[in-house]
């Protein structure tokens, strides 16, 4: 059928997103700025803010106005981001920056995995949705890997060499997204109205506990991820690694997301919901608290354990929001997901990088594990409780 070509677009758009040239150095870059760890996470939390802004906006747009248009213009905002970054020198304008690509990450962010979701649904396939999202993440993370190493060459030229490149990285989704076709499913549900589109979101978040289950639990476990992830070129430091393999480093850490992502199907087969649930929490906790005791170079293995139950855990949790989510507004509720994520990350990002900076990088790891695992097990608690006998 014609949207199967949807397919072949969104892993170019996914790949156009993660092919982060500046990702492994860009700590690098905000201190060679003049900025420390606090500044860096409060930069993100700007970053998340502007993210917050427009995401449930945006997946309304996605499911009303059509997951093509808010794509093609998350893809223009992205390019715009990079190019304002690529010539600023200072807080103000990394913020001005920032607050651009988050909400053109917003845009992206529900539509994509909606999209697929859909074009599968409407070919029969849904099924094959965690093989392929999986697939698809692990195409993302792949990019990731050899950007990272590509990113390290760059910023040997300089630190901002990166940024200009990554404009153009940037620029390859804007033709992709503008290709894509809206599946016939979700043609037959945009003239919804507003009234109408939020009876159908409330119906679905309060009549389906599980979906609220869902959605929380992924959120979290996003929030953890997300956070690990700034965590590990202050580790880097820490160790003392050398600044060139910095990028050698960050992309064999996203070649075990890669991996872990393509087979995540086989582990969501094997193992129960609920014994899935546990083992996501105590592997993502055991990677803080393990990372945060042992900043040595053989504490690479925990970092390793760490981005591997990452890849599995991202789509194995978006597949269960998309399974408890009727089509009308299954944009909308996915970037109810992320606007949660962007929320937890900016009250907290802050607050750990104050850690980091005024105590240790030691126990801001450590904090981090324990309130993950705390809001981890409260979110999925409907799911593994003891079951009362009688």
């Amino acid at each position: 059928m014609p949207s199967l070509r949807n397919i072949p677009l969104l892993y170019i758009i996914r790949i156009s997103k993660w092919f982060n040239l500046v990702m492994p150095v860009v700590v690098l870059f905000y201190n060679d700025n003049g900025l420390g760890m606090q500044e860096i996470f409060l930069l993100k939390a700007v970053y998340s803010i502007g993210i917050v802004a427009m995401e449930i906006p945006s997946g309304w747009m996605a499911d009303v106005w059509g997951r093509r248009k808010t794509l093609l213009l998350g893809s223009i905002l992205g390019t715009l981001g990079f190019a304002v970054y690529s010539l600023s020198h200072s807080f103000l304008w990394f913020m001005v920056a920032e607050i651009i690509l988050g909400v053109g990450y917003s845009f992206v962010s529900g539509a994509d995995s909606a999209m697929l979701y859909d074009t599968l649904y409407e070919n029969k396939r849904e099924k094959r949705y965690v093989r392929i999202e999986g697939r698809i993440t692990s195409a993302g993370n792949f990019a990731e890997a050899f950007a990272g190493v590509a990113g390290g060459l760059l910023a040997a030229i300089t630190l901002r060499t990166p940024f200009y490149f990554q404009f153009l990285i940037a620029a390859v989704a804007i033709p992709a997204a503008w290709q894509l076709v809206e599946p016939q499913l979700h043609r037959e549900h945009i003239r919804l109205t507003p009234l109408q589109f939020l009876h159908e979101a409330r119906k679905n978040l309060t009549a389906n506990k599980d979906l609220m289950v869902a959605i929380l639990f992924s959120a979290v476990t996003g929030t953890a991820t997300l956070t690990f992830a700034w965590f590990v070129q202050p580790w880097f430091q820490a160790i003392h690694l050398p600044v060139k393999w910095f990028g050698i480093m960050w992309a064999l850490l996203n070649l075990s997301v890669a991996v872990s992502s393509a087979y995540a199907y086989k582990v969501e087969d094997r193992f129960s919901r609920k014994t899935g649930s546990i083992l996501i929490i105590v592997s993502l906790t055991l990677g803080f608290w393990l990372s945060g005791l042992f900043p040595a170079v053989w504490g690479f293995a925990f970092l390793f354990f760490f981005y591997l139950a990452r890849g599995a855990a991202t789509v194995i949790l978006k597949n269960y929001v998309n399974e408890y989510t009727e089509s009308t507004v299954r944009a909308t509720l996915l970037s109810v997901r992320n606007f949660l994520i962007r929320i937890i990350f900016a009250v907290t990002g802050p607050i750990l990088g104050w850690v980091t900076d005024h105590v240790s990088l030691t126990w801001a790891l450590i904090s981090a594990g324990t309130a993950y695992f705390l809001m981890a097990l409260f979110s999925v608690w409907r799911w593994v409780r003891p079951k009362a006998k009688g």
